[in-house]
């Protein structure tokens, strides 16, 4: 999908004019989301806004060491706002109930995303799809807004960038990347601390989870899969459980070129997380059902069971294999 270049100029002029912004990102946050978002937000309020942070239901657990984690709203129900940012979100229905009630009062509308598969909703774009992540598409931003940078600030960005970039180690981190992790290094943000708090770190309650996923592994030549049921997400003490790291675990099998696991989620829904080695697209495997991402780093969402997912989605990654395949021969 082709996106128009990032407009610079318009976001920084509405930006400038509103006194009121919303931000919101994604469901179910990660570090690029809650990064993006919160340097947004941490920049906005240095510049005198009043500025509002939400994504549906609130901070994860795992992220609540951030600076100003504990101000974003977990629901909205009130209130109007001169301009929303949306970050780090492919589509609308990405952004959730927050996204949802911010769009419909809000007056103008930013889509900030670095998502190949964005649909490009929203009144100003700024969409750059060769970027690594939202965090360092915000700091492009600020730099050109010529923002005063502290600790705080570079923290939040620097968090969205590593963890992202699964610690600069992906295919997309290039010298640009390295040298913005750098300059938020010499802004006073810490690689030591990101990496600490979010590159394989495991508690008590994911580790009784992993021990039920394992059984549930499959290798099909040269796709992987796993499962993860809710029953046994619960009853580890947990209310979510992000599939990031297993379906990561699964694709660094050296025999494996795709990996996909399966979520149950409540309200019969399945979470669909996809990766795969250069040269596999798996982002058209998840557009294909909905979802979006990028051609190595993929999701969706399924109404249905895992089983009946399952027989919808393997024929799609078998089809992605053969072609990435083919090309590579």
């Amino acid at each position: 999908m082709t996106h128009r270049p990032p407009e610079w100029e318009k976001a920084i002029q509405a930006i400038k004019t509103a006194e009121s912004i919303l931000v919101v990102t994604h469901l179910r946050p990660d570090g690029d989301a809650m990064g993006s978002m919160l340097g947004l937000g941490k920049a906005f309020k240095q510049l005198g806004k009043d500025v509002t942070l939400a994504v549906d239901l609130g901070t994860p657990e795992f992220f609540s060491w951030m600076p100003d984690s504990d101000t974003i709203l977990a629901s909205l129900d009130r209130g109007t706002w001169d301009l929303m940012i949306s970050t780090d979100a492919s589509d609308e229905d990405r952004s959730g109930d927050v996204g949802a009630y911010g769009r419909s009062n809000s007056q103008t509308v930013i889509n900030l995303d670095h998502h190949t598969t964005n649909t490009d909703f929203g009144d100003i774009h700024i969409i750059d799809d060769s970027a690594a992540s939202a965090s360092q598409i915000v700091f492009s931003l600020l730099e050109k807004m010529q923002i005063k940078w502290h600790h705080d600030l570079a923290q939040c960005l620097l968090t969205g960038l590593v963890t992202d970039t699964l610690g600069l180690r992906t295919k997309n981190t290039t010298p640009k990347e390295l040298a913005i992790a750098q300059q938020l290094m010499t802004y006073g943000a810490s690689l030591h601390d990101v990496s600490a708090r979010t590159l394989g770190v495991m508690s008590v309650q994911e580790l009784l989870v992993w021990q039920k996923i394992f059984p549930t592994i499959q290798i099909h030549g040269e796709i992987a899969e796993a499962n993860i049921y809710r029953d046994d997400i619960v009853s580890a003490g947990m209310d979510y459980f992000d599939t990031g790291s297993i379906v990561g675990f699964l694709r660094k099998v050296t025999e494996v070129r795709i990996a996909v696991v399966y979520r149950e989620d409540p309200d019969n829904m399945v979470k669909i997380s996809l990766r795969s080695d250069p040269g596999y697209d798996v982002s058209a495997v998840a557009f294909e059902l909905g979802g979006g991402g990028h051609p190595q780093a993929s999701g969706a969402d399924f109404n249905s069971t895992i089983a009946e997912c399952r027989a919808v989605v393997m024929p799609l990654l078998q089809d992605a294999l053969a072609k990435g395949s083919s090309e590579r021969d």
